[in-house]
């Protein structure tokens, strides 16, 4: 190997797994940054700390593809955390490359950043001199396996060092777990009998590649078909019912209700997603294929921990073997399903006229999905509004749907997110970023970063001046909405000072500015800084209040 300093070898090893790299500059980084560039990967710069892992957890989600963050130590490191812990929670493979103290000994400003990662779920990767090659690959390998967040730590006094010669093993095979034993046939035959059969895929299914093998299983069984917001269509086809949970409709969740057998690939079945236990009915058998090892919620009366892709393909041998016994009764209720579903009431359409005159968000929603250029990708911040994407906009693939801060339960994730997702869409997509007033300004300095790196991209801010959601939960019980409100902001203005096109939506109309950009070629950016109402409540939130409300009785008369 060619002598390379310990930054060297660091960006060296990472160059043959990856090929971007997000983060800002600092002097516990600046020699990884100067070896990254030598190693030809593609530096992103971002504004904030916070937004180097944000960036590189979008990067995946919308491309399957691992990315890195970088930031320095100390202030730097800690500014990235909420985004470390959100790729944690929500399991995505990522890198943080950060400097840290020197090896000789922490100095006054230093603080524990390993102890401070484990509290997250992170584990740390110290480099060392005589071992830096290796344990860089220890800590990516580590990440893919087990779908989290890893540091990778230059300690400060090392970093332009010279690196010690090492001989890399080779990466392992990627394995998949042997899905023909622990209880597939016993799976096999519960579906092969039931009548009312159901498929709910979730991401699990999606990263696994499960989508043709339970598609093919679906229609072989007549069973109806629903996906978790984050395997939103991987299922698409006869039979499909949309999204499970909150986002769904009545009619959808009515029929899911009815399922005798539901078989959940790749769904860590989140409260969310069974509708706080309205979901699936009370004498429904449930089996759950999952990489976990072991069940993830209490509903599940059948665990088999396999890859969700072998495991699918696999039932679909052992149908072979004997035609499902109920496929015929299945396949009906399957058609009256569909009958139904068509029949049934969609999402609430909106209203024309609010009472505070501002625009009704899920009427809002419904025009832009008219007016956005089709090959999309959509990132979704967390926030009040974070259902009207999923639930009023046309998504055709899971990985075009990015959900931040919803693991973690955090806002102001989604502009460095976009930028992540921007870098990592294909040639003809524009990147949809939808936020809510008060996370977009928690990330405002990345709209700028955004700004730079994106060649297509809208900014959809649903600006109520207030902070949405803690209107509905709190104001509504009567505590004081002073600190839920936001003053109100001209997004427009700061977007042009900052080079974005942008316009003020107060009525429908105003989207023709939006029009007009995209028939001009969609290019660079554009905010959309759409003025809506607080007097719409999104029905996920309600059906959530209304679980807590319920809880909190049960915990009274217990």
């Amino acid at each position: 190997m060619t002598s390379l300093t310990v930054s060297g070898r660091v960006a060296q090893v990472l160059s043959s797994y990856l090929s971007d790299v997000f983060g800002v500059m600092g002097n516990g980084n600046v020699y990884f940054l100067d070896a990254a560039e030598k190693e030809g990967l593609r530096f992103t710069a971002v504004r904030h700390e916070g937004a180097a892992i944000a960036a590189a957890d979008a990067y995946y989600r919308a491309s399957g593809r691992l990315a890195a963050g970088t930031t320095t130590y100390g202030p730097g490191y800690t500014n990235a955390l909420t985004a470390l812990a959100e790729a944690v929670q929500a399991q995505i493979p990522v890198v943080l490359v950060t400097g840290d103290a020197p090896s000789s000994g922490a100095r006054p400003w230093d603080v524990d950043q390993a102890a401070i990662a484990a509290g997250l779920g992170a584990a740390t990767f110290t480099v060392t001199r005589e071992a830096t090659g290796s344990i860089t690959q220890e800590a990516v390998e580590y990440a893919l396996a087990r779908r989290t967040a890893v540091v990778i730590a230059i300690p400060y006094d090392l970093a332009a060092l010279e690196a010690a010669e090492e001989e890399l093993p080779v990466p392992p095979a990627a394995t998949v777990a042997d899905a023909v034993d622990g209880g597939l046939g016993r799976a096999a035959e519960l579906l092969a009998g039931a009548k009312r059969p159901l498929i709910l895929a979730g991401r699990g299914a999606h990263l696994a590649g499960a989508g043709p093998e339970l598609r093919e299983l679906a229609d072989r069984l007549g069973a109806l078909t629903a996906g978790t917001a984050l395997a939103l269509n991987l299922l698409q086809g006869e039979g499909y019912l949309g999204v499970a949970g909150g986002f769904g409709t009545d009619t959808a969740a009515g029929l899911m209700e009815e399922a005798d057998v539901v078989l959940v690939a790749g769904a860590s079945l989140s409260p969310f997603t069974m509708r706080f236990g309205h979901l699936i009915g009370p004498d429904a058998t449930v089996i759950q294929i999952d990489a976990a090892l072991e069940p993830t919620n209490p509903r599940v009366d059948m665990f088999v921990s396999a890859d969700a892709k072998a495991a699918a393909g696999r039932i679909l041998e052992l149908l072979d073997n004997a035609a499902p016994s109920e496929a015929n009764a299945s396949k009906a209720w399957r058609a009256e399903a569909l009958k139904r579903l068509a029949e049934g009431p969609c999402h609430h359409p909106g209203t024309a006229a609010t009472p505070d005159g501002r625009l009704d968000p899920r009427a809002l929603a419904t025009a832009l999905d008219a007016v956005l250029p089709e090959r999309r990708t959509v990132v979704q911040d967390g926030g009040h509004f974070l259902g009207w994407a999923p639930m009023y906009w046309r998504i055709p693939r899971p990985q075009d749907l990015v959900m931040v801060g919803t693991a973690y339960q955090s806002i102001g994730l989604g502009l460095a997110s976009a930028v992540g997702a921007s870098r990592a869409v294909d040639d003809g997509n524009t990147l949809v970023l939808a936020a809510g007033d008060g996370g977009f300004l928690m990330g405002l300095s990345d709209l700028e970063s955004l700004v730079g790196a994106a060649s297509s991209a809208v900014v959809v801010i649903y600006n109520d001046a207030a902070y949405g959601a803690e209107i509905h939960q709190y104001g509504s019980q009567g505590l004081t909405e002073k600190p839920m409100l936001i003053p109100e902001v001209d997004f427009s203005g700061i977007a042009r000072a900052i080079g974005a096109e942008s316009a003020i939506i107060r009525t429908l109309a105003d989207l023709s500015a939006l029009t007009d950009w995209i028939d001009a070629g969609a290019k660079g950016t554009f905010v959309a800084d759409c003025r809506i109402t607080s007097s719409v409540r999104a029905p996920w939130l309600s059906e959530w209040m209304k679980a807590k409300e319920t809880a909190a009785k049960e915990t009274v008369a217990s």
